[in-house]
């Protein structure tokens, strides 16, 4: 059984989803809400660091979680520095 989690999101990423047009950031706060809650979404480990990556149609969110918390740090349109920034 999955245990809910708390969604924070960083001063940096909180700025970016802010940034976005309101329909992505439904998207983007829904699809952290329901991995939250449920643990599902389109959900890939990250290679190079430590974390994952939440994808939501065109946006990213890069975030790392434990037993309690999901903590997004990164939030934006896909590129080719999505990745690399953070």
């Amino acid at each position: 059984m999955y245990r809910m989690k708390t969604v924070i999101y960083s001063h940096a990423a909180n700025k970016q989803l802010e940034a976005l047009p309101l329909p992505a950031q439904d998207q983007i706060t829904t699809a952290l809400d329901t991995y939250a809650v449920s643990g599902r979404g389109d959900i890939k480990k990250l290679s190079d660091r430590v974390g994952y990556r939440l994808r939501v149609g065109a946006y990213r969110v890069i975030f790392s979680e434990d037993l309690t918390t999901v903590l997004a740090v990164y939030v934006g349109r896909r590129g080719t520095n999505t990745y690399s920034r953070n």
